[in-house]
């Protein structure tokens, strides 16, 4: 078997009422109207390509013109309730739902568009994931990152980690020299850490990101934990340490 071979399927875990009294207690609870499944009612979906035409595992959504409506409306309303605690933003719109059939919480991505200077955002809906839920509140308490979230009855609401998935990043940078090699190493060392502290599975390179800033003189850089959903799930401890996931050895 090999090291970092997943061998449980983890299923979706409803939200009982303890983490749902701890959600309250916290403000994780948000009354929206829309729901999860709300977004599985498209009439089709196209292939999203990358910059070199191939496919990916995302899919744009499309929908009924008034039901398009209704969807736009109500996802600016649940960005605001994320971002701005519910203030009105009347210079953001949304720009594309897409979906990705792709893991356990098979997500939504919303992309949210500001009309004033055309940046843009996103954010997740998915399907409320009790083990998924534990591995953001222990983000919030082991980790210097956070990832901001609500849920509402069956359906989960994610902010966006921002960064570069470690596949891509290998990709990119294999005839590259990594600038201050040693701080890259010392920050893999620590999100090595912080993922068998918490028990945090599946650390693949295509679920967690490196995120990169420039300094003055040289190029940070930080690794960040995008998936959560195979939290304390596996039974070998070899699963939660990413040193151990065999594509960071071919960088």
């Amino acid at each position: 078997m090999a090291l970092n071979h997943i061998e449980y399927k983890k299923p979706i875990y409803k939200i009982k009422a303890p983490l749902r009294d701890h959600l309250e207690h916290y403000s994780r609870i948000a009354e929206i109207s829309l729901t999860y499944d709300d977004l599985l009612r498209y009439q089709q979906f196209i292939s999203i390509t990358d910059k070199n035409g191939k496919d990916t595992n995302w899919f744009s959504a499309l929908y009924h013109m008034d039901e398009q409506r209704y969807l736009m409306e109500e996802l600016v309303k649940i960005y605001q309730t994320l971002v701005a605690d519910g203030d009105i933003l009347d210079f953001v719109k949304v720009g594309s739902i897409d979906y990705c059939s792709f893991g356990n919480s098979k997500p939504f991505r919303i992309k949210v568009i500001n009309e004033i200077n055309e940046n843009y955002d996103y954010f997740y809906v998915k399907r409320a994931d009790a083990s998924r839920i534990y591995g953001l509140e222990l983000e919030e308490i082991f980790s210097p990152d956070k990832v901001n979230f609500f849920v509402n009855k069956s359906t989960l609401i994610e902010d966006h980690v921002v960064g570069i998935p470690c596949d891509e990043f290998i990709k990119r940078n294999k005839k590259i020299k990594i600038e201050n090699q040693l701080r890259f190493a010392k920050e893999f060392v620590k999100f090595n850490e912080r993922c068998f502290v918490r028990l945090l599975g599946d650390m693949r390179a295509y679920n967690f990101v490196v995120e990169i800033t420039q300094d003055f003189d040289n190029v940070q850089y930080r690794l960040r934990a995008m998936d959560f959903d195979q939290q304390s799930f596996e039974g070998r401890k070899n699963i939660y340490l990413p040193q151990f996931i065999k594509i960071i050895y071919t960088w």
